[in-house]
């Protein structure tokens, strides 16, 4: 059976399992097996919410039977005070959360789908209430591009003193992601299933001509040097990178 199948198919079963006890309200899709099934493909897997009725919560968080009712579970992980990390015994991973019904409101989600709904239940409306989600994305250069620039620096001070797994995240991750935060606005966005809770997902299908130079940002552990020039000089095709800061990150990195 087919990966999408078998994912819908057990997101079905989930519902039906709660239809069967009577506790809850809604069984929510999320991410891929959201509205976004189009997106699913062999690695994908069961992102969903179980919004319960008043009481309930704790009983879904604290027993499990509900989910081995539908197939037994291999491992489970409580990795947040709502919900968990499992996985089947026969291979579909999922994560989920248990909400009641007033909590929505304070969760940020977006594109969720409803898969099961109690037919009493009579607000539907309820998936596209919840909380607003903080931009990642930011509208000017200024800010984003210039903190690029000094994590550059400040990470080649790092790698100079030994500190090499901090300069590290410094040069190859916080200042890759400032850059991700306003890409959008340096390139062409191609249209694919664009994640409001990480620029950097399927980044290579949307982004495709910076997809083909991140590769020399992000060089490894003992090569932050050589991956802060290939960043700066990104930099500095896309934005008037003040040339003092770029002589001086220059310079550390040529000493290194």
């Amino acid at each position: 059976m087919a990966t999408k199948e078998r994912l819908l198919g057990r997101l079905d079963e989930i519902g039906g399992s709660l239809e069967r006890r009577g506790d809850t309200l809604l069984l929510l899709g999320v991410g891929s097996v959201g509205v976004e099934t189009a997106r699913i493909d062999e690695y994908s897997d069961l992102d969903f919410f179980v919004i319960v009725k008043p009481g309930y919560k704790q009983q879904y968080i604290e027993r499990l039977d509900w989910l081995e009712d539908v197939f037994p579970l291999a491992y489970s992980f409580r990795n947040t005070k709502d919900g968990y990390k499992i996985l089947f015994e026969d291979g579909i991973y999922g994560e989920y959360a248990v909400f009641e019904e007033a909590e929505l409101k304070h969760i940020e989600y977006s594109g969720a789908r409803i898969v099961w709904m109690d037919p009493d239940y009579a607000n539907p409306e309820i998936i596209s209430g919840g909380k607003k989600i903080e931009k990642r994305r930011r509208e000017e250069l200024d800010f984003p591009l210039n903190e690029a620039l000094t994590n550059l620096y400040v990470g080649l001070g790092r790698y100079a003193r030994g500190e090499k797994l901090s300069a590290a995240r410094f040069v190859q991750s916080y200042a890759v992601d400032s850059i991700l935060s306003v890409l959008h606005l340096l390139e062409k966005e191609e249209t694919y299933f664009p994640d409001v809770f990480g620029e950097e997902r399927r980044l290579e299908k949307r982004f495709p001509s910076f997809a083909k130079r991140v590769g020399d940002m992000l060089l490894g552990y003992e090569r932050t040097p050589e991956s802060a020039l290939h960043i700066l000089r990104y930099l500095e095709e896309v934005y008037p990178v003040n040339a003092r800061m770029s002589a001086e990150i220059r310079r550390l990195a040529d000493t290194l």
